[in-house]
């Protein structure tokens, strides 16, 4: 399950691309529109900013707009920054790899070899979807 965090994020990056680019966004405004929590969507939304995925300007006629283009915004990396491991166990995790202290031999380990699968597809869907796609689905 994607954290509530995630799922806030996804939908202020899909109201950001449903509209005209170099149109700004108050946290207030976003905050309305997308049902979310404004102090919530403000620490997300530094979050954004810090990894590249949003810009801001400040001032009395500030806000944000996507600073990368929605194409290239996709859930799995969405997930990442707010969830971590899309791995449901750090041994089958390719970016948050852990040894598991109960398993003598990773390399023949079946649960391992089964989950590194499940990640993989995981993955692989989480990629293909893009905010771009998400803002324009009908």
């Amino acid at each position: 399950m994607i954290s509530q965090r995630t799922k806030y994020a996804i939908k202020a990056l899909i109201h950001l691309a449903k509209q005209e680019k170099g149109v700004l966004f108050t946290t207030s405004s976003i905050s309305g529109n997308a049902n979310i929590p404004k102090k919530f969507l403000e620490q997300i939304l530094l979050d954004l900013k810090r990894a590249s995925m949003v810009s801001s300007v400040q001032g009395a006629k500030g806000g944000y707009y996507l600073s990368k283009d929605p194409r290239k915004i996709n859930l799995a990396d969405i997930y990442r920054l707010f969830d971590g491991a899309v791995a449901l166990l750090p041994c089958a995790s390719e970016k948050f790899y852990e040894h598991c202290k109960d398993c003598p031999d990773e390399e023949s380990c079946s649960l391992k070899w089964g989950l590194m699968k499940v990640r993989e597809k995981t993955f692989n869907a989480l990629k293909d979807i893009s905010i771009y796609k998400l803002a324009n689905h009908k």
